[in-house]
C-alpha cells in the first residue's frame, strides 16, 4: 500500500509540474505573440508644448494618442501597420517608423525639436536616420527657402540632387529592404508636394505688385474690419487656423515682429480660416494665448472670395500689402524668416 500510494503521489507530483511549466510555457509563447502584434513607445521631453503626442499614419490620421503620466512620461503599447508615420506635438511634425516588435525610447528638447531627437531601443536605428535626414538637408543648402528662390530650371535640378543624395544615403547604410522602400516612396511623396507648392507659389507671384481685393471680416474686438479700413499703412496679413501645428508655431515669432514694429506704419492682421463650428474655439484661442494685431474671422474659412483670389489652399500663409493696397508680396516670408525683419525695416525706416 505504502509503495502503490507512493506512486501515486509521484505521478500527480509530475502531472502539477507539468500543468505548471505547459502553463508557463504558454505564458511565454502568448507573451512573445502579443510582444510581435504591438509595439510600445516611451518619450521623454523636456519643454513640451503639451501632455499629449499624436501618431498619426501617412495619411494624416491619428492611430495613437498618448497622454503624459504624472511624471511626464509618454507610454503606450500599440498595434500598428508597418510603415512611415507622424508624430505631432501639438505643435511640430516628426518623421517616425514603426514596426510591430519595436521598442522605441524617445528623447528631445521641444524648444530645439528636429536638432535633439534621439532614440534608443529595437527600431532606434531606421528612426534616428529619419531624425538625422532634416538636419543633413539643411547643411546641404536644400532647404525649402532656398529651392523655392530658385528658377524652374535652379528648382529641379535641385529636387533632383535632393533625391540622389537622399537615395544614396539610405541605400548605402543596410537597412531591410522593407524600411528602404518606405523610405523612398515617403520621399518621392514629399518631392511631389514641394513641385506642387513651387508651381503654386510662382502662381501666386502673379498677384504682385497688383491692387489686392478687399475683405471685411468679423473682429475679434468687436465689428468688423476691411482691408479698405487699413490703407495708408502697410498691412502683414498671416492665414492661419487654430488646427494647424505649422501655423501655431509661427505665432511666437510673430509676436516678436509685432513688438519690433509697435508704432510704427504697419498693421498686424490675423485671418483664421477655421470653419463655422470652430468659430467659438478660435474666440477662445485668441483671449487665451492673449493674440496681438486685428484678429479676424473670414466669412466663409476656406471659400471666402479674399482667400480664392490669392489662391489660397495651404496654410499658414503670408501677404504683405503696402499703403495704397497694391501686394508686395502674395507670398510673404514667414515671421520666423530673419529676412522679414529686414525687409519691414527698409519699408518703415
Amino acid at each position: 500500500m505504502r509503495i502503490k500510494k507512493l506512486y501515486l503521489t509521484i505521478n500527480f507530483n509530475k502531472m502539477v509540474m507539468k500543468k505548471i511549466i505547459f502553463t508557463l510555457l504558454l505564458t511565454a509563447i502568448t507573451s512573445l505573440v502579443f510582444a510581435q502584434d504591438t509595439m510600445s513607445f516611451m518619450a521623454k521631453i523636456s519643454n513640451r508644448n503639451g501632455d499629449v503626442l499624436y501618431l498619426k499614419d501617412s495619411r494624416n490620421k491619428t492611430i495613437q494618442e498618448i497622454k503624459a503620466d504624472e511624471n511626464g512620461l509618454f507610454q503606450a503599447a500599440f498595434p500598428v501597420t508597418e510603415g512611415m508615420h507622424l508624430l505631432f506635438d501639438g505643435v511640430e511634425y516628426a518623421g517616425l517608423y514603426l514596426k510591430n516588435g519595436y521598442d522605441l525610447k524617445m528623447t528631445m528638447d521641444a524648444k530645439q525639436f528636429d536638432e535633439t531627437i534621439k532614440f534608443e531601443g529595437k527600431g532606434a536605428k531606421e528612426n534616428n536616420f529619419i531624425a538625422q535626414s532634416a538636419l543633413l538637408e539643411e547643411k546641404l543648402n536644400m532647404d525649402v527657402e532656398k529651392m523655392f528662390a530658385m528658377d524652374e530650371a535652379g528648382f529641379k535640378k535641385a529636387l533632383e540632387n535632393k533625391r540622389k543624395i537622399s537615395v544614396s544615403r539610405v541605400e548605402s547604410v543596410g537597412f531591410d529592404p522593407k524600411f528602404v522602400e518606405a523610405y523612398k516612396q515617403d520621399l518621392e511623396g514629399g518631392l511631389m508636394e514641394l513641385q506642387m507648392y513651387y508651381t503654386q507659389t510662382k502662381a501666386n507671384k502673379k498677384m504682385d505688385g497688383k491692387q489686392s481685393p478687399n475683405f471685411e471680416f468679423e473682429n475679434h474686438s468687436g465689428g468688423k474690419t476691411s482691408l479698405e479700413s487699413l490703407k495708408g499703412k502697410y498691412v502683414y496679413i498671416d492665414i492661419w487656423a487654430t488646427w494647424c501645428g505649422p501655423c501655431r508655431a509661427e505665432i511666437p515669432s510673430l509676436q516678436k515682429t509685432e513688438d519690433a514694429f509697435h508704432g510704427k506704419n504697419i498693421e498686424f492682421v490675423s485671418i483664421s480660416v477655421d470653419e463655422d463650428k470652430d468659430h467659438e474655439k478660435w474666440k477662445t484661442f485668441v483671449t487665451d494665448k492673449k493674440l496681438g494685431g486685428i484678429q479676424l474671422f473670414a466669412d466663409k474659412n476656406w471659400q471666402s472670395d479674399f482667400i480664392k483670389a490669392f489662391g489660397i489652399n495651404s496654410i499658414p500663409r503670408f501677404i504683405l500689402i503696402d499703403p495704397q493696397g497694391v501686394v508686395v508680396e502674395a507670398d510673404a516670408k514667414r515671421p520666423s524668416n530673419p529676412q522679414l525683419t529686414e525687409q519691414l525695416k527698409k519699408l518703415l525706416n
